[in-house]
């Protein structure tokens, strides 16, 4: 027992120091420069000509933030509910976060795809490993999915290497715009769609999204709050560093039925969680609706919508992590997530009662935490592009309260219904040092959005840039 509580104290001990750590970066971020930054760019492998690139934007630096901060709460909420292999539990834990870091700071893209493909693992382990019922099942699955859409990436990364002679995204990206990559015109459609698949799997986007109720059901805690933070957010970010990035032409010529597909997966995510009688389902089905905003805020081509669509990135991670760690609180306590075993929780446990109703508020987007500024800005950008698209877009927000309030109503209040609850322990410490960074992170997004939105922005209007351009020649025309 001294070993693993000697196991415990070194993984949290780690991972926030890591957070520490972390926190240079957005102290020291020049937050009117809008280029890359804190940047490392060494050889790593000279045939072929990979170099160890990495930096950071006020796009991907809150990411990383996000990443080290949701690590040492997945350490705390983990402390009693794993048993065996505690060792290789941390381990993973800890190579997860390391990979995740890594996707959001590479600059080449060889060494982006190590990272990304790096990530995999120790998820698919965590999964398969620590989860519940059907774990294997759930791993495969989740492996299968993102591995295979994956190979369309690397083949687009390759073909790119085949004609600039370089992994490194600047040199690629400026090559692009330059006109000097042969042949570019005729493939293009199908690199962007190379990137577009790998990404869109991963976010996950409709009907790309099969993989994630049986990911998150079966996960343990730890892995469902990474997977919904972190893990989910790769997808996003790859749409608009990549797909953005590097293809804004056919970015635009695809926007019509990318946005469809956003849109499709808010309404269809909102309405399977309304009927959804598992709690955790519930929670994974909410974040395909979620994440719908962000596709449709990075396809909107609007400031207000690009904005608002990273700032979902984030919000989402801590809202959503957050009902991920009170779920798996609760599971603790009574080894089930079904809503019907539950009932007037709030009598037994008001101070649980009072967190899982905040983190709720939060996701659904009540003004003055952190759900309400990115879903605002990225309706007002959705709207800008097209009305239609904000109108859409905004059923969703009445959808969410629906299933979320609904689900609060079922669990916590009324009669208790079952003996077993009456006697259930209220939060410990331990559980509510997990929980309180998060619900107060919640409500400093909320109240300060200008923390986050003055580096943000600037990183937007450089990557809405050939936009902007584009528009001033139809119009010229």
């Amino acid at each position: 027992m001294p070993e693993v509580c000697c196991i415990k104290l070194f993984a949290l001990a780690i991972s926030l120091l890591a957070f520490v750590a972390s926190l240079h970066l957005p102290v020291h971020l020049h937050r009117s420069a809008a280029g890359f930054q804190f940047e490392i760019n060494k050889q790593w492998i000279t045939t072929p000509n990979i170099h160890y690139h990495m930096g950071i934007d006020g796009i991907s630096v809150w990411l990383v933030v996000l990443t080290t901060f949701l690590t040492p709460l997945c350490v705390l909420i983990s402390w009693t509910s794993i048993h065996e292999r505690v060792k290789e539990f941390f381990i993973l834990l800890l190579l997860l976060e390391t990979a995740l870091i890594g996707v959001f700071t590479s600059l080449d893209l060889f060494l982006f795809y190590f990272f990304w493909e790096a990530t995999l693992i120790p998820m698919a382990l965590l999964i398969g490993m620590y989860g519940h019922g059907r774990r294997v099942y759930a791993a495969v699955k989740y492996f299968l999915f993102t591995m295979i859409a994956s190979v369309f990436m690397l083949a687009a990364i390759i073909w790119l290497y085949s004609k600039t002679g370089s992994f490194d995204f600047v040199d690629i990206q400026n090559a692009i715009r330059g006109g000097h990559v042969e042949n570019f015109a005729a493939a293009a459609q199908w690199l962007f769609l190379g990137f577009f698949v790998a990404f869109a799997v991963k976010v996950p986007l409709f009907p790309l999204h099969t993989w994630l109720p049986d990911a998150h059901v079966e996960a343990p805690t730890a892995g469902s709050v990474l997977l919904a933070g972190v893990l989910l957010k790769m997808g996003t970010y790859g749409l608009l560093r990549f797909n953005l990035g590097l293809f804004p032409e056919q970015s635009h010529q695809n926007a019509w039925w990318i946005v469809m597909l956003a849109l499709i997966g808010i309404i269809y995510g909102a309405l399977v969680s309304l009927v959804q009688p598992n709690m955790k389902k519930l929670i994974a089905y909410s974040s395909v609706s979620h994440l719908g905003f962000v596709v449709l805020g990075t396809f909107s081509f609007t400031q207000a919508g690009l904005d608002g669509a990273v700032f979902v990135m984030l919000a989402h991670g801590i809202a959503t992590g957050g009902l991920f760690m009170l779920a798996g609180i609760l599971y603790e306590r009574r080894h089930t997530y079904e809503i019907s075993d539950f009932g007037g929780l709030a009598t037994p446990m008001p101070k649980y009662a009072a967190y899982f109703l905040f983190v709720v508020l939060a996701s659904v987007g009540l003004p003055l935490l952190n759900g309400f500024i990115g879903e605002f800005l990225v309706l007002s950008g959705a709207f800008q592009a097209k009305p239609i698209y904000g109108i859409l877009g905004a059923t969703g927000i009445i959808w969410s309260a629906g299933y979320l309030l609904w689900m609060y109503q079922r669990v916590f209040f009324g009669v208790v219904k079952h003996d077993v609850n009456k006697v259930l322990p209220d939060l410990n410490l331990r559980e509510k040092a997990a929980l309180l960074p998060a619900a107060a992170m919640a409500l400093l997004m909320g109240v300060a959005p200008i923390l986050w939105l003055s580096s943000i922005d600037p990183s937007v209007q450089t990557a809405l840039a050939p936009f902007a351009q584009m528009a001033a020649k139809v119009v010229g025309q």
